[in-house]
């Protein structure tokens, strides 16, 4: 059974209570929130400011996926608006130990993302110190992306990794996740799935959700 953490840059924005409340309502496992700054992708989405609204929304835990330059300047501020976790790029990090010590020293699960040019072997001196490790299965800064198919070997290599080494770290797929790949992205060895547009595009979304978390 996979955890489902739908990805609220996917939502109506207009409607972003009554979007929480389908959520706590579903059984979605997580809030996943991308924070965009431009520099680091090409695009802007939204801050603190939401994410405190929305943590006021849901006892469920925020997810905050960090897409952004320089996250250490702003990991206490984050956690002061609501987050759970937090993924920061391994892309962006210039001392990503001393960004994982900083998250967890906050109380929160670390979390690492990486692109889909970056392999999952760049993470074997400190995977025993990650939470989360956040593949990103299309190129980061925008929604609705078709699915990159050599995820699935990344996945696979990481799950032997965490494997041999008996850790708990969990995989968390991130981009193109669909109704149709789900089951094949959680046989590769998944553990949760980020989905935006698959959830909130959905006829009823509620069901989209169930049929994602079953769908192994």
């Amino acid at each position: 059974m996979a955890l489902i953490a739908p990805s609220l840059l996917a939502c109506n924005f207009l409607k972003l209570e009554e979007e929480c409340k389908m959520l706590n309502e579903s059984e979605a496992s997580w809030f996943h929130l991308d924070v965009m700054d431009g520099r680091f992708v090409p695009n802007i989405s939204f801050g603190l400011p939401i994410i405190q609204q929305i943590r006021k929304a849901t006892g469920k835990p925020c997810d905050v996926h960090l897409m952004i330059e320089e996250p250490e300047k702003y990991t206490e501020a984050f956690r002061k608006a609501g987050a759970d976790h937090i993924s920061v790029h391994l892309e962006a990090c210039r001392n990503l130990h001393r960004n994982i010590q900083q998250i967890k020293s906050l109380g929160m699960q670390a979390g690492v993302a990486i692109n889909p040019h970056s392999p999952v072997e760049l993470l074997s001196d400190i995977l025993q110190d990650i939470d989360i490790v956040l593949i990103m299965s299309v190129n980061p800064g925008f929604g609705g992306q078709v699915f990159i198919p050599h995820t699935f070997q990344k996945i696979r290599n990481l799950k032997k990794m965490i494997h041999e080494r008996g850790l708990k770290t969990l995989i968390s797929i991130d981009g193109g996740v669909t109704l149709e790949n789900a089951a094949s992205i959680l046989h590769a060895g998944a553990d949760v799935l980020v989905a935006g547009s698959t959830v909130f595009q959905a006829p009823d979304p509620k069901e989209a959700i169930k049929t994602l978390k079953y769908s192994d």
